[in-house]
């Protein structure tokens, strides 16, 4: 059977048949990249001070819910990536692709924000320094608890992205 085919609109829905499957891969976020989200995150933070209190007269307070509910993405950060590595690594379990999809976009993303978050913090805390407000210190100590917070979302994240990595044939044997 032979199908015209208008040259003009591209191949159709069966014409790929003949071609394989893709072969591409995934290289881990690598450290330059995270590096760079968390000085922009800095900056950012380090900004964020100024135009606050030239728009709105007084500069934002950190409150204790904002650390965390960074800390309590972290956990879940951690405790995803110990699952996946006990069913893959111990348990020697093939991930589902959809899981494993899922839980590599999960683990950028943590660690892309994470290091944003930690970076944006990091800024915020530097720019209250030496400053003689009465809430100074106030907002020093929770943005370094944020902090380390936005560090311990980039270790999981990080941690649960290479957890999802798929074995070859040949580690397999």
């Amino acid at each position: 059977m032979t199908r015209d085919v208008d040259p003009h609109l591209g191949p159709g829905p069966d014409d790929d048949q003949d071609e394989p499957d893709p072969q591409g891969r995934l290289q881990p976020t690598s450290y330059a990249v995270v590096t760079a989200w968390a000085l922009g995150g800095l900056v950012l933070g380090w900004l964020w001070k100024r135009i606050a209190e030239s728009v709105n007269g007084t500069a934002p307070v950190v409150s204790w819910a904002q650390p965390a509910a960074l800390w309590l993405v972290a956990a879940v950060l951690l405790m995803t990536w110990w699952q996946t590595y006990r069913a893959v690594q111990v348990r020697r379990e093939r991930l589902e692709p959809h899981r494993a999809v899922n839980r590599l976009v999960l683990a950028r993303a943590g660690a892309l924000v994470g290091a944003l978050v930690a970076g944006g913090y990091a800024g915020y805390a530097v720019a209250w320094i030496g400053d003689p407000a009465e809430l100074a210190g106030q907002r020093i100590l929770r943005s370094v608890v944020a902090v380390l917070a936005g560090v311990g979302m980039v270790v999981g994240a990080l941690l649960l992205e290479r957890a999802c990595r798929v074995r070859s044939d040949r580690d397999q044997r």
